[in-house]
């Protein structure tokens, strides 16, 4: 028989993601695998690989910058629950009807922060990496050779933490959808997710002004940073 596909009645589509956070789940997305494949072709392709890192680094600051002025949703207070919280989610994850959050669940919103912090060690630590060869980081010179060969190692070491976590978010994504009949990427593309009743986190939108100028901030910090 076939699975009934979950429904909700009386639900209403509601937006949840905004424009900024949805342009930069995606754009990260894509400068992540891009500087994974400029990484492994090496050569000349490391030039790209350094861009990508340091443009990486521009979302990461927004995106710490947007968790606390961005809209509602995307706040890091709205999706950060406590350690009682995140234990009951475990142990109703594998329950099919377990639950319905119009953020990130428990589990899923620590699995974000892991994420940034993963990521943004690898861009700090690109930054004063080297590779015996000739590729420097732009902070190389600001630190010993042996200092930047430990943050090297950092470095190569956090690049499989990374794939480990990516891997993690796909498979989770697809138990929802499979399994949950809860389709998690649609909303990260149009923003709006179905909800019945009053949303329980706050749903305030934040104006594209402010995140046009957190995003140009950050992109300055990081263009003195490097130059």
């Amino acid at each position: 028989m076939a699975k009934k596909k979950r429904t909700w009645r009386g639900s209403r589509p509601v937006v949840i993601w905004d424009l900024p956070t949805r342009l930069f789940h995606w754009l990260l997305a894509a400068l992540v695998a891009a500087a994974f494949a400029a990484g492994k072709a090496g050569g000349n392709a490391m030039l790209y690989h350094e861009w990508c890192g340091e443009a990486i680094l521009v979302l990461l600051f927004f995106r710490v910058a947007w968790g606390f002025i961005g809209s509602g949703p995307s706040r890091f207070n709205t999706f950060l629950a406590g350690p009682s919280t995140v234990l009951r989610y475990v142990r109703t994850l594998l329950h099919r009807e377990a639950g319905h959050h119009l953020s990130h669940n428990p589990l899923g919103g620590w699995s974000v922060m892991a994420m940034l912090l993963a990521l943004l060690i690898q861009a700090g630590t690109g930054l004063f990496a080297n590779d015996d060869i000739a590729t420097e980081g732009p902070l190389y010179k600001w630190v010993s050779k042996a200092a930047s060969d430990r943050l090297t190692s950092i470095h190569h070491f956090n690049h499989d933490v990374i794939i480990a976590l990516v891997a993690v978010h796909v498979a989770a994504v697809l138990f929802h959808l499979i399994y949950k009949r809860e389709n998690l990427i649609t909303p990260m593309i149009t923003g709006r997710k179905s909800w019945k009743g009053s949303p329980p986190v706050d749903m305030t939108q934040a104006p594209l002004w402010k995140a046009a100028l957190a995003a140009a901030v950050a992109a300055g910090v990081v263009y003195v940073l490097v130059r």
